[in-house]
């Protein structure tokens, strides 16, 4: 491995940037366009995989937490490896073996899902790139599976039609790894940049605390956006994904350089790009907005993403996965999408590169209901209203989970080929829905729609519906149903 010149490599960044179009200031960022690519694909995949599924336990922030006397993390790790001096998160690195990761495999499975675009993690807060770097050689390149694996997604998603983004997550690395310090383990000094461990500071910064001290170091915050750089000039990803911690104040600077590289690369290339963050790290405008496991509760005049997991208590695989339902993961996806949003849903192989049936299972019934259903999705726009009925939606991060159960009053919008799609969350059992927001009349709380409907059709449907419409609203007939999914009315409109 021919190891990069960082200040060679940070000129190349800053001259760059100085020809343009977009320069490194938030004025400049703000003529950013969300890509069109994006506004349409409405589905997509994350990926969580790396050095910390090999242990497979609690979540993927054993590497953290192993090293934090009294967690569990520390417990199981003392009980099942040794001593942290004598077996260190680094030495799980040649047990990640993905003896069984086919990529293309995994690409007809995520296209089978319905999916449009996939974000395979980069580099978790851990520090192990999942590609092949010239900054560190702690990559799945020259240890472990010794291949790209972002090279090898990237290959199999675009020979399928799908876009390939990816994610970064190193920015926590600064303070993730600090705590195996404090006593006796494999972490120690000398650490110097490149490291594995680098630097793991002893003092943990209030990890909220825009102005959180210990600030990142110059090295520290050079070290990220070169790898960051790195990873465009490689992998030419369509979308850039942020986790959070790049909202503590002392990456901005470095934040505003690499999107202007990012955004002048692709513009270059005669692309659209974009960076999803989080947390107001980004000037409003310059990016897409981003609500890790939460939503909002009304529609967004703006594109924006929201980010969960097919597990509701990890992000990667472990041993003690609480699935959530694919019912309640379509239900989730249409709310998104009736507010303008995208979901970009997380899976987590397992070490060996395999997926489980669990996981299988979730994205194929998701597809096969997309299937059927996908125009009131793909390409759709939103309505005057997102939606009607009595569920409660709950708003902000890590939200999800709080609405409550849906009911066959409760109906989602979308616009798409001359028509209106009305998707009702539970299946009503009797075959009779009413729809109050195609009232003819008004009262305090009904508003007017002045369309004239032409057509009730029901998507894979084949049975007799009847339809009528007065100051009740829409009322649509059909047989006793026994779906278990959402169902999906189109109502052309002239």
């Amino acid at each position: 491995m021919i190891r990069l010149n960082r200040n060679l490599y940070l000129n190349e960044i800053n001259q760059a940037i100085a020809k343009g179009p977009f320069h490194d200031t938030w004025d400049s960022l703000s003529r950013y366009e969300t890509p069109t690519w994006f506004s349409k694909a409405k589905f997509g995949i994350f990926i969580h995989w790396g050095v910390f599924s090999v242990p497979a336990y609690q979540n993927e922030w054993y590497p953290r937490n192993m090293y934090i006397e009294g967690t569990l993390e520390y417990e199981h790790h003392l009980k099942t490896y040794g001593l942290h001096e004598n077996f260190g998160y680094k030495d799980f690195i040649p047990m990640f073996t993905a003896k069984k990761f086919y990529p293309k495999e995994w690409i007809e499975l995520f296209k089978q899902s319905g999916a449009k675009y996939i974000v395979p993690v980069a580099e978790h807060h851990e520090g192990f790139q999942m590609y092949q770097s010239s900054l560190s050689h702690y990559n799945a390149y020259k240890m472990g599976p010794c291949r790209d694996i972002l090279k090898e997604l990237k290959l199999a998603s675009e020979d399928s039609g799908l876009y390939f983004c990816t994610s970064s997550h190193r920015a926590e690395h600064w303070w993730f790894l600090g705590y195996g310090k404090q006593f006796e383990s494999d972490i120690k000094e000398p650490l110097t940049t490149g490291d594995f461990y680098w630097p793991s500071v002893k003092e943990q910064p209030e990890e909220d605390d825009l102005y959180a001290v210990p600030y990142p170091s110059d090295d520290f915050l050079v070290d990220w956006l070169l790898r960051c750089c790195e990873i465009v000039d490689r992998y030419n990803p369509k979308l850039f994904y942020f986790d959070w911690w790049i909202q503590h104040e002392a990456f901005k600077p470095y934040l505003r350089k690499f999107a202007a590289y990012y955004y002048n690369k692709s513009n270059k290339l005669g692309e659209q790009a974009a960076i999803c963050y989080k947390h107001d790290a980004m000037m409003f405008g310059t990016g897409i907005v981003d609500m890790e496991r939460g939503k909002f509760a009304d529609c967004k005049p703006f594109i924006w993403q929201t980010d969960t997991a097919t597990a509701k208590n990890s992000w990667c695989y472990t041993n003690s996965l609480d699935y959530k339902s694919s019912e309640e993961l379509i239900c989730y996806l249409i709310d998104v999408v009736s507010k303008n949003g995208n979901l970009l849903l997380n899976i987590g192989p397992k070490a060996d590169g395999s997926i489980s049936e669990s996981e299988r299972t979730l994205l194929t019934e998701i597809g096969s209901w997309l299937a059927v259903n996908g125009e009131a999705i793909y390409n759709s726009k939103v309505w005057r209203y997102y939606g009607e009925g009595p569920a409660k939606e709950v708003e902000g991060k890590f939200s999800e989970g709080n609405t409550g159960a849906y009911t066959c009053r409760d109906i989602r919008f979308t616009v798409n080929n001359g028509a209106i799609y009305a998707i009702v969350m539970k299946c009503p059992p009797d075959g009779n829905t009413l729809i109050t927001m195609l009232a003819d009349n008004k009262d305090q709380n009904i508003p007017m729609f002045h369309g004239i409907i032409k057509q009730v059709t029901l998507l894979g449907y084949k049975g007799p519906i009847t339809w009528s419409k007065d100051t009740n609203g829409l009322l649509i007939q059909t047989t006793p149903l026994k779906n278990t999914f959402p169902i999906v009315f189109k109502i052309t409109c002239d």
